[in-house]
């Protein structure tokens, strides 16, 4: 078992409250005084899970330090009295660089689960699963930690360690590109190039000479001789886009290739070896397109040797914030000097739209958005979300949810005349829990005693 690492920011002349019975919990546990000393000790250790107390007179000490830009994937926990949370620099703080927090008195039976939780977050790989280099302006990293895109990760390096041909399946704008060039980046393929070909886009009469090459004099206007995609590819990846539209004698060509790794340009007799690998990608069903007679039944179990399924936005919602948030930074450049963030409503929108055009639909949205934002916070209507269908609001189940969650907390709250804790206890959830809940219902403005 992996050991977990704590780092313990507290003022000075301060007691470190729980830190005997964090380290009792199996909890490898440094204490540093100052942002200074806990960024030495980041830099010469790895941290997994900060833990940041603030005292009531030297918490401003903690303020201009951007906790996240230490450790990158670390998660920090504040520990502060309840009434600090009432400050709205402090509230703002917490929430724009803190993981969680936890109220004092200290109590080890809701702070241990709380730094559990976050172990577990920060364990989850966020290495960007390929560099930028020629991927289109916002689509060259893959961006998640839904059940969904921890499954394709899983999945891509295992298909990356073999040398076989991928058909990679998925719906326009999930990806599939970058898929293919993140099995080629941790393949042993990875020092050769890789080279992308649209079938969709390559006019029929040039696919030929396009992928195979061709010879001098081999047509009007062949000057001289020139190789074709696959053979560009010797030693790494050719990647064959929407390869359910390569034409039928095409498809002969590509499956002598699969089967014989050789090929022959236009013009030439010439039988040439390549070692190249193929992956190839679709967004239509290959077998429908092999009953119909539109797609070879040999090729198809030829490039289909192991496949990788890039989910759809819509089945992996839990990301949509983390995308958003990724790409507002990605394209800062390009927002208005004032445009911060997201409201809550644009978050909770995003979360709840179906996304027919997946990942760059929602680039897309998002770019525009932060031009057209008026506002500090990026609102649904900036997104073009504003769901109206004949002059009526249409709702989702979620959000049928969140009215309901959010009538329970006001009347709760009205019943124990704004106790949180009593109105935490009647709804039968923690504190923590009832804050989050009363933020993301625009209920942060509540006062009363905590």
């Amino acid at each position: 078992m992996d050991t977990r690492n704590l780092l313990y920011l507290k003022p000075p002349n301060t007691p470190a409250v729980l830190l005997s019975d964090v380290r009792a919990a199996g909890w490898d546990a440094q204490v540093a005084e100052n942002p200074n000393e806990a960024r030495a000790k980041i830099n010469s250790e790895r941290y997994h899970v900060g833990l940041a107390l603030f005292d009531s007179k030297n918490y401003i000490d903690f303020t201009g330090e951007n906790l996240t830009s230490m450790g990158g994937s670390m998660k920090w926990i504040a520990l502060l009295h309840p009434s600090q949370m009432q400050n709205e620099h402090i509230s703002q703080m917490i929430q724009e660089n803190f993981y969680d927090y936890h109220t004092l008195p200290a109590d080890s039976k809701r702070l241990l689960p709380i730094l559990g939780h976050a172990y577990g977050m920060a364990s989850i790989p966020y290495k960007p699963l390929i560099q930028q280099g020629d991927a289109h302006p916002g689509e060259d990293e893959m961006v998640g930690t839904s059940p969904a895109m921890l499954a394709l990760f899983s999945n891509l390096r295992k298909i990356a360690s073999v040398d076989a041909p991928v058909l990679i399946i998925g719906e326009r704008g999930t990806g599939k590109e970058l898929g293919a060039k993140a099995i080629h980046e941790r393949s042993s393929r990875s020092g050769g190039p890789f080279v992308a070909a649209n079938c969709s886009t390559l006019p029929p009469a040039l696919i030929q000479s396009e992928l195979f090459g061709y010879e001098k004099s081999a047509f009007t206007g062949a000057a001289q001789r020139q190789i074709g995609r696959i053979e560009a590819a010797a030693g790494g990846t050719i990647f064959l886009d929407e390869i359910g539209d390569l034409p039928m004698d095409m498809q002969i060509n590509l499956l002598r290739f699969l089967q014989e790794k050789t090929i022959e340009r236009v013009g030439g007799t010439k039988h040439i070896n390549v070692d190249t690998r193929v992956i190839a990608a679709t967004h239509v069903d290959l077998e429908t397109a092999v009953k119909e007679g539109r797609f070879r039944e040999d090729l198809y179990y030829r490039l289909h040797v192991l496949d990788l399924k890039m989910p759809a936005l819509r089945d992996r919602n839990e990301d949509i914030e983390l995308l958003a948030r990724f790409f507002f930074k990605k394209f800062t450049t390009e927002k208005h000097k004032n445009v911060r963030g997201f409201t809550q409503e644009a978050i909770r929108i995003m979360s709840n739209h179906d996304w027919p055009g997946n990942v760059r639909e929602l680039i897309n949205r998002i770019r525009r958005a932060m031009v057209m934002c008026e506002n500090g916070l990026i609102t649904p209507a900036d997104l073009g979300l504003e769901r109206r269908t004949s002059g009526r609001y249409m709702q989702t189940l979620a959000e049928v949810r969140s009215t309901a969650e959010r009538a329970a907390i006001q009347t709760a709250l009205r019943r124990t005349h704004n106790n949180v804790s009593k109105a935490a206890q009647e709804l039968g959830v923690s504190r923590v829990t009832l804050y989050r809940l009363m933020e993301k219902c625009s209920l942060h403005n509540a006062r009363g005693t905590i």
